[in-house]
């Protein structure tokens, strides 16, 4: 791989949250390998002249789902393997485009298509994949309809589509745990609660018992990994926590108290408040089913509340969008919603260093150091004056760096 030489760029100190002009950064074999004066110097090495534009992170989305290319989750877990993926592709590639470099996957995506970024045979972001998620009968990965019989839930549980998988009682969530972290997942997802896009379970409804709860954490623990928990109530989102999990998965119901109790045991909430507006105006006309649509209401209207309470307590967030189907091209609109309430910094940092610290990678990713993985951008302006600068991404991202290798020049 050619090395790369960056000069006359203004880095973005994700830590401070403050300009550094510096001369050059040197990338190779994709590290950041050094950050110096205008000395440094490699032969051989592509040099690009930022004139003075924003060196940053890439962006870190902590909840997406790659293999979600429809609102009706059900219809894509029914679908073929081979239409799943090709469906997929263009909304990873999608993702890069928009400077997000690293994503966790939510449920869905799996080891072999982070394998396949990695080793780019496919064009995409760094993933971090939970496998399938795992949730109770009825519960919120549970997409079967109503009926007098119920289909088998395993028939299309190993469908490539589908974002989950059924389980019930505390041996058999121990193995499915098991079985994901054998089959690659970097952390285990679990529905604690009702959800939007389910048909069947209530938003108020709790998933599975406390000791299933704590028997995935465990089993997550005992991999040297963690668990993260779709959950709206504070209800539910005070259970999982006592339970052991790190991450709390949407949030909007949460409330002081359990904001509280996350940030006494260091839980990380990742807040996915544009999902909503996407579901509330697209969802009915790309086929969100009907009992999907008026659930909407009920958490739409309080994510900005939930992020004040979280922000007021001191919770730290991590930075999601949770799309489906045709809203995927959103992802970025979720950076002007949380900066509304949080300012432009706060925002920032949670798509950069916070993520990192969610995805266990500090020091390697969400931030312009030596030794970090080259996940890196260069923006037209600064985007702690004009967050809106992330979102333009034709005209004021005008370079996209993935471990090293530039995946958009338009400089």
């Amino acid at each position: 791989m050619r090395p790369t030489l960056i000069r006359n760029a203004r880095i973005l100190d994700t830590r401070n949250l403050e300009l550094h002009f510096t001369h050059a950064v040197l990338i190779k074999d994709g590290l950041i390998e050094k950050i110096g004066g205008a000395e440094l110097a490699c032969e051989g090495a592509l040099e690009i002249d930022a004139g003075g534009m924003t060196l940053m992170p890439g962006l870190i989305d902590c909840h997406v789902h790659v293999m979600a290319s429809s609102f009706n989750l059900g219809t894509v877990a029914r679908m073929p393997n081979a239409l799943a993926l090709l469906r997929a592709l263009p909304i990873m590639k999608g993702m890069l485009d928009r400077g997000f470099t690293s994503v966790r996957d939510a449920g869905g995506a799996d080891w072999a298509l982070a394998e396949a970024v990695r080793t780019r045979q496919v064009v995409g972001p760094r993933l971090f994949c939970a496998g399938k998620a795992l949730s109770q009968t009825g519960g919120h990965g549970d997409f079967r309809a109503r009926n007098d019989i119920l289909e088998d839930p395993c028939a299309c549980a190993n469908k490539l589509g589908n974002i989950a998988r059924v389980v019930d009682g505390v041996d058999a969530c121990r193995l499915a745990v098991r079985e994901e972290i054998l089959k690659g997942a970097s952390q285990i997802k679990v529905m604690a609660s009702g959800g939007v896009a389910s048909p069947n379970d209530p938003i108020v409804n709790l998933g599975f018992s406390e000791a299933e709860l704590r028997a995935i954490v465990e089993e997550a623990g005992n991999a040297n990994t963690y668990v993260m928990a779709h959950a709206y109530t504070p209800r539910a989102i005070a259970r999982a926590i006592r339970c052991g999990v790190r991450t709390i998965e949407h949030g909007n119901l949460v409330d002081e108290p359990t904001a509280r109790l996350m940030k006494e045991t260091g839980a990380y909430m990742v807040p996915t408040l544009i999902t909503y507006e996407g579901l509330a105006n697209d969802g009915p006309k790309y086929g969100l089913p009907p009992e999907s649509v008026r659930k909407i209401a009920g958490v739409r209207t309080n994510g900005l509340e939930a992020l004040k309470v979280l922000d007021e307590v001191g919770v730290k967030m991590g930075y999601g969008s949770d799309l489906l189907g045709e809203t995927h091209d959103l992802q970025s609109d979720e950076l002007l919603l949380r900066a509304k309430v949080l300012g432009n910094g706060k925002t920032i940092q949670q798509a950069t260093l916070i993520g990192a610290e969610i995805l266990n990678q500090t020091g390697l990713l969400g931030e312009v150091v030596e030794q970090a993985y080259a996940d890196l951008l260069l923006i037209d302006g600064n985007p702690l004056d004009d967050i809106a600068l992330l979102t333009r991404h034709d005209t004021a991202v005008r370079l996209v760096m993935q471990d090293g290798v530039i995946h958009a020049n338009r400089l």
